[in-house]
């Protein structure tokens, strides 16, 4: 089959590691020619442009910047993101038909690139995966009201998204159940659990071999001033306003004198400098943050981390579901979720075994989880989270997902 895949996530080498490029992967694996057309932001001063990546041809569409950006070109840039979309398909892959259009949110606004598409291939299927409810979400954290005509606007546009899609894959449950709950309009059917997952490689020899995982735990600690002895908590990705970065801090501050535990943040967003203003006053203290790492290092320090943290601002309504989760499950940790009361990231993580939560209001009940943990079997709850990624959130479960619609 020939697949075109829709995504404002940056992609330049189809064998580096992420949700999409591990999911078109195993598209690409299983003998179907993928197509990714994907934004090429305006600070990154490319042109549109079409290449290859082993076997995947991907198409950079120059676009404004519309992510890590303040919020009047991330809006103006998802309006356009439509019509260059568009445009650039036209003008590059005009000529190829496809079997199966897929796309991803952000953006809510690829509804006419979509429906262009689904014109000019009928017996197509397009299949939304669904990562992020817009404009509900923006709503929650109070980023525009839910009367403004930003709401009215955006809201139309997501259920002109929906009604295009004839199939929505979802994170989880609750994002299922949410999207059947607040759009009567879909038929269930077409609503169905698509979760995030990864290619399962195995661990290379290093982490495998116990003498050379100490040493390799060894030297990514000396090398960024981590202590040895303590376990340490880490938290990787994005620093915005959806992570409830003041929840954050004030975390950090309510056990930053600790000293059976250790804290590591690495990550960069709109939110940044909530967090280092309060680091650069507390340099020391039993925290460590880091804006940017390679990513050989961030990956050898995850491994060498004991336990991940998930934090979601109080304030969501709608079930978001991180996919940082994903990093430390393969890496066999145990997972500490502060959320809203609405996803059900933490509750699945307490149900199977593998992490436990709070929700994310009262810093005393983060600091009553990071007792729990540090008296927990880490090990053993590890390798629990561990088996239930094997048996869920591999891509070999998203594909059969989505191939499952065309007999397969």
């Amino acid at each position: 089959m020939n697949i075109i895949f829709l995504t404002l996530v940056r992609i330049l080498d189809i064998e580096e590691r992420g949700i999409y490029q591990d999911l078109m992967r195993k598209f690409r694996d299983e003998g179907h020619q993928v197509y990714i057309v994907t934004a090429a932001e305006r600070r990154l001063g490319q042109d549109t442009s079409l290449a290859e990546s082993h076997g995947v041809k991907i198409l950079n569409v120059k676009t404004l910047n519309v992510q890590k950006t303040n919020i009047v070109e991330k809006g103006i840039g998802t309006l356009l993101i439509e019509s260059q979309f568009k445009s650039a398909i036209k003008k590059y892959l005009g000529e190829i038909s496809f079997d199966l259009i897929t796309y991803s949110t952000p953006p809510i606004t690829f509804t006419n690139v979509v429906k262009y598409l689904k014109r000019k291939n009928p017996k197509a299927i397009s299949y939304l995966q669904l990562k992020d409810i817009f404009p509900q979400n923006a709503v929650d954290i109070g980023m525009f009201g839910e009367r403004s005509i930003f709401n009215w606007y955006f809201r139309k546009k997501e259920k002109s998204l929906y009604k295009t899609s004839d199939f929505i894959g979802c994170m989880s449950p609750a994002n299922v159940e949410f999207v059947v709950k607040h759009n009567p309009e879909i038929s269930p059917e077409r609503v169905e659990v698509a979760p995030n997952s990864v290619e399962l490689r195995e661990r290379d020899e290093v982490m495998n071999d116990p003498s050379q995982k100490k040493a390799a735990n060894y030297y990514i600690k000396k090398k960024y001033d981590l202590p040895l002895d303590k376990p340490i908590f880490i938290y990787g990705g994005n620093l915005g306003k959806p992570q409830g970065i003041d929840y954050l801090v004030k975390c950090l501050d309510a056990n930053k004198k600790r000293t059976d535990c250790f804290f590591v943040v690495v990550g960069s967003g709109t939110h940044y400098n909530l967090i280092s203003e309060w680091y650069k006053e507390n340099k020391d203290c039993n925290v460590k943050l880091m804006q940017s790492l390679p990513k050989s290092d961030y990956d050898l320090l995850v491994k060498s981390c004991d336990v991940g943290l998930v934090f979601l601002d109080h304030r969501f309504t709608i079930p978001n579901y991180p996919s940082r989760l994903l990093s430390y499950l393969e890496n066999k940790m145990p997972v500490l979720c502060a959320t809203d009361v609405n996803t059900d990231i933490g509750k699945i993580a307490e149900e199977n075994g593998y992490g436990y939560w709070c929700e994310s209001v009262r810093p005393e009940d983060f600091t009553a989880l990071v007792d729990k943990m540090l008296a927990s079997d880490r090990k053993a709850m590890g390798q629990k989270g561990y088996e239930f990624l094997k048996e869920n959130y591999l891509v070999e479960h998203t594909y059969r997902a989505i191939m499952r619609h065309f007999g397969e």
